[in-house]
């Protein structure tokens, strides 16, 4: 997943940093004693002095959180990344409380006690982890409501997608059974009918068991896209060339269902296939099976069909994204070749 604005890069932020600083280097002065009555007329100094390692403390370690996020921001890299921001948060809390330590007591004319600075190291720790506790709680609590809206707004898709389909065609079952009633009518000597008849009725069954899942194996989607290539063979004949270069390794992976099909549908119903110039379509995943490659070489038809309105496409985006895809689908055009690359998911 791309890295999503977080807590850290908002206004709530920039207002967490206006008041937490100030705050955060007045309370630090607590623990040490410098509110106490014959203190108090050092307090404007000893504010400066905690604001500055405050300031040096907040904004470092805000940078690593960040700079951590960025490099592992998936939820399953959340414990990979918690142990190395401890790690990272603890070096440079000890090197930042020793280095400006050694800065100012230089500047006043004395050294470092060992004693006095382990304190100021276990205070500042304190301080630090309670900063960086409250922006990964942030964080969280932000990725959880993405998380919901995203799995609202997919729900919500799929149940217009289903509306649509109810209000536009005939029942599916009513459909699929018709067809297997023609195949049983069919004389048994006609086997091109039986087996056409029976590929679309592949068609439909696949269709009625994927509407309801969210995303389908990598496998299953390919074995229906072979039937609706091989019922569209039996029209374009040797016009249509289809070539798979599938590795083992992505077929376990998952796509949402119908999507490969209909970039295949596509390429079909916008390109001439002819004797003259077939039309030949490429699906291709890479050997690290994050991604899966429709092309087909460009020859729009220019007669007898009406522009495209690009709808099929702008679903297919929409629905990936909802999915929460690491990347987004990428289209496009270029020497002669149309190629749309949809990202596999893995399985759920």
């Amino acid at each position: 997943m791309a890295f999503a604005p977080t807590f850290a890069r908002s206004m709530n932020d920039r207002r967490f940093l206006l008041f937490g600083i100030p705050g955060m280097a007045a309370l630090s002065l607590v623990p040490r004693g410098v509110l106490s009555l014959p203190v108090l007329p050092f307090w404007p100094a000893s504010y400066a002095v905690s604001l500055t390692f405050t300031l040096a403390l907040w904004l470092g370690n805000r940078q690593l959180w960040q700079w951590l996020l960025r490099r592992w921001p998936e939820a399953a890299d959340t414990a990979r990344r918690l142990w190395w921001l401890a790690g990272l948060g603890v070096a440079y809390t000890l090197a930042t409380t020793l280095g400006l330590g050694a800065a100012i007591v230089g500047w006043q004319g004395g050294r470092l006690r060992l004693p006095q600075e382990l304190r100021e190291i276990g205070l500042n720790l304190v301080a630090t982890f309670i900063v960086l506790l409250l922006y990964e709680s942030m964080h969280f609590f932000q990725q959880w409501q993405a998380n919901l809206r995203r799995a609202d707004q997919l729900a919500r898709a799929q149940t217009q997608a289903q509306l649509d389909a109810l209000a536009q065609q005939l029942d599916p079952h009513f459909l699929f059974n018709s067809l297997n009633t023609l195949a049983a009518l069919i004389e048994p000597q006609n086997e091109p009918a039986q087996h056409y008849v029976e590929g679309l009725a592949d068609v439909y069954r696949y269709v009625l068991l994927s509407r309801e899942r969210p995303t389908v194996p990598l496998a299953e989607e390919l074995a229906f896209v072979q039937t609706y290539v091989a019922l569209q063979k039996v029209r374009f004949r040797e016009n249509v060339q289809v070539h798979y270069h599938i590795p083992t390794t992505a077929l376990a992976q998952h796509v949402a269902p119908l999507s490969v099909q209909l970039l295949v549908e596509n390429a079909l119903k916008h390109n001439e296939a002819s004797q003259a110039r077939p039309l030949h379509l490429r699906l291709v995943a890479d050997a690290a099976a994050t991604v899966l490659r429709v092309e087909n070489a460009w020859q729009p038809r220019t007669a007898g069909l009406a522009p495209s309105t690009s709808t099929g496409l702008a679903n297919v985006r929409q629905r990936y994204a909802l999915l929460g895809a690491a990347q987004p689908v990428a289209v496009e055009q270029a020497a002669g070749i149309f190629a749309v690359t949809l990202p596999l998911l893995p399985p759920t």
